[in-house]
C-alpha cells in the first residue's frame, strides 16, 4: 500500500504471499507512477533498504528514504560520554503513517485484513 503524507490510500496491489515486499512495491509502484507527476520522494522501512531505491531512482526519478531508528551504538571521544539511548517506544518520523492507515482500515469489520 502507499500513502501520501496524510495517510491517504494513494494505491494498493494485492499479491501472493511468495512474492517478496520489495517486488510486490515494484509491481505497486510501476502501476500507479504516471498518475504521480510531483512524486518526489518515497518514505519505507528496513525491509525496503536494497537494490529497489536505485530502481525507484532510474525507472521513476523518486529518491527513497529508509526510516530508521537512531543507532544504540555511537562512538564517542575517549573522554565523553556517549548521547542516552531513548528508553521505551521510540517514535520514528513517517512511520506511523502507513500504521494509523492500516488501523483506519482494521476499523471496518468488512474491510479487515485477517
Amino acid at each position: 500500500m502507499l500513502v501520501e503524507t496524510e495517510g491517504l490510500v494513494i494505491g494498493a496491489v494485492v499479491h501472493e504471499a511468495n512474492i517478496a515486499d520489495r517486488d510486490g512495491a515494484k509491481l505497486l509502484l510501476a502501476k500507479i507512477s504516471e498518475g504521480l507527476p510531483r512524486m518526489e520522494k518515497v518514505w519505507a522501512e528496513r525491509g525496503y533498504n536494497g537494490k529497489i531505491g536505485e530502481w525507484m531512482k532510474e525507472r521513476l526519478g523518486w529518491a527513497l528514504e529508509i526510516v530508521k531508528p537512531p543507532r544504540r551504538w555511537v562512538r564517542v571521544p575517549a573522554n565523553e560520554e556517549p548521547p542516552p539511548y531513548p528508553a521505551g517506544f521510540i517514535v520514528l518520523p513517517r512511520r506511523w503513517v502507513i500504521e494509523r492507515t492500516i488501523a483506519w482500515i482494521m476499523r471496518n469489520r468488512r474491510m479487515s485484513r485477517d
